[in-house]
């Protein structure tokens, strides 16, 4: 199965009346696990990588290569996009597409809009051409994304005539307005503002994007979903799923060397975690 862009998923999803999860991948073992996990639910899946993560992996070329022979040798024929999560140039953005990225994200929300427009009509540009989707942002998302600022501890929220000129001057694919999330964990209860969401999806017509999808509560997951989210990030709950088998691995035997033993348990965390996300958003059985 070939890497798909994210157009006709995300469309599809909007249509039907779920969101397709979108989870970042930081090594093998992650990447592992949220193809493992979406083949066994039957579902499409989002696989995004960071500006961080690409440093880490060594390059977009190794990352995309690794996820390209990884749908090969699992024998993965559900719906697969990899996408770049927070791409802050357009530079970052081509070196993605020229490497085989189905999708690519700009986020220049923290330019003025006017800047905003014109370096994501130079992205639309470029990856339209080659097929691949663009993703954009509008206001600001609060957290701390993979060495990328992602906003300020107070969101600022996206302006509908905004959201709405932005589609209309670049053509992008799917939009992501700043609207109460955050990246990274929570600090007391977010609150969406699901209105100002419903509005924004009727008034663009794009499918929308939910950044900072880890610690929702669930009844704000499927307001979202109702008011046209159809992708939905997530990142924090599989690190935090990760990390705590880890260490309780370590503190039950402080003597354990081998490394492949408990990453390999940390990769089943991580795979249960994804397949409960995709529960939730209600893509299970719709690749």
């Amino acid at each position: 199965m070939e890497l798909v862009s994210m157009k006709e998923m995300l469309q599809k999803a909007l249509k039907k009346g779920y969101a397709v999860g979108h989870f970042d991948i930081h090594n093998l073992e992650w990447t592992q696990a949220a193809l493992s996990a979406a083949k066994e639910e039957n579902s499409p899946v989002i696989l995004g990588v960071t500006e961080g993560a690409v440093r880490y992996f060594g390059g977009f070329s190794v990352a995309a290569a690794m996820v390209r022979a990884l749908l090969n040798e699992m024998n993965i024929t559900i719906p697969v996009a990899l996408h770049l999560d927070h791409g802050s140039s357009f530079e970052n953005c081509k070196a993605a597409i020229d490497a085989g990225f189905t999708s690519v994200m700009i986020d220049a929300s923290h330019h003025p809009f006017e800047e905003n427009v014109k370096l994501t009509q130079k992205v639309v540009k470029y990856a339209h051409k080659r097929g691949v989707t663009v993703e954009a942002e509008l206001g600001s998302i609060g957290g701390y994304e993979e060495g990328v600022a992602a906003g300020t501890e107070n969101s600022i929220y996206a302006d509908l005539n905004e959201c709405v000129e932005l589609v209309k001057q670049t053509g992008i694919d799917s939009l992501a307005p700043a609207l109460g999330s955050a990246h990274g964990p929570y600090k007391g209860e977010p609150k969406l503002g699901i209105q100002e969401m419903k509005a924004i999806s009727e008034a663009s017509c794009v499918p929308l994007v939910l950044h900072g999808g880890s610690g929702l509560p669930i009844d704000q997951i499927k307001q979202s979903i109702s008011a046209g989210t159809a992708k939905i990030n997530v990142n924090a709950d599989n690190h935090l799923a990760f990390s705590r088998i880890i260490r309780d691995i370590f503190n039950q035997d402080p003597h354990i060397y081998d490394a492949s033993n408990y990453i390999a348990l940390g990769r089943e965390k991580v795979k249960e975690t994804i397949k409960k996300k995709i529960h939730l958003f209600g893509s299970a059985g719709n690749a």
